[in-house]
């Protein structure tokens, strides 16, 4: 749970950039790739992350400029990127200017549950690092290459001269 902005803000810089990165890679074609018939896509799981910036913060008492929670997924990948980017900078904005750091140990109902202001903010970016998890494997089976977040990917191993770990 966060409990200074300025500490959120950090974080969020980050993972926002990890995500970015990873949503780069991203091909129209990709946006297809399933694990099973029935499985979420490459491209559903990418325009939930950009869904969620809003409805999850909403819910949090924030205006995010993001997509309705309803909206229609684009066909486009760099469509995805785009409004990843613009809801992403309006939540750290959004953040900044409505809550304090003592206003992060404020009460706020989320899906039926009393959270802490806090709390949301961590949720909001271990939300974004799970389905990024999701997506690299999608993406390895869509032939997509993935970027390192929070080490390097075995294509950047290389890169820095060195042999990929098994």
């Amino acid at each position: 749970m966060f409990r200074k902005i300025e500490d959120f803000q950090k974080s969020w810089t980050e993972e926002t950039d990890s995500t970015l990165k990873l949503l780069d890679k991203l091909t129209d074609d990709s946006l297809a790739q399933r694990v099973t018939p029935d499985g979420r896509s490459l491209g559903f799981i990418a325009w939930h992350l950009v869904l969620t910036l809003g409805e999850m913060m909403g819910h949090a008492g924030l205006k995010v400029d993001a997509p309705a929670e309803d909206a229609p997924a684009p066909a486009k990948a760099g469509a995805i990127r785009e409004a990843f980017d613009k809801a992403a900078q309006s939540l750290g904005a959004e953040v900044a200017r409505n809550w304090t750091d003592d206003s992060l140990g404020d009460d706020v109902q989320m899906y039926g549950e009393t959270w802490k202001r806090g709390q949301v903010l961590s949720s909001i970016i271990l939300h974004q690092a799970h389905h990024r998890g999701q997506m690299t494997v999608l993406m390895r089976q869509a032939g997509v290459g993935v970027t390192g977040v929070y080490g390097p990917s075995r294509e950047e191993w290389a890169q820095y001269g060195m042999k990929p770990q098994r």
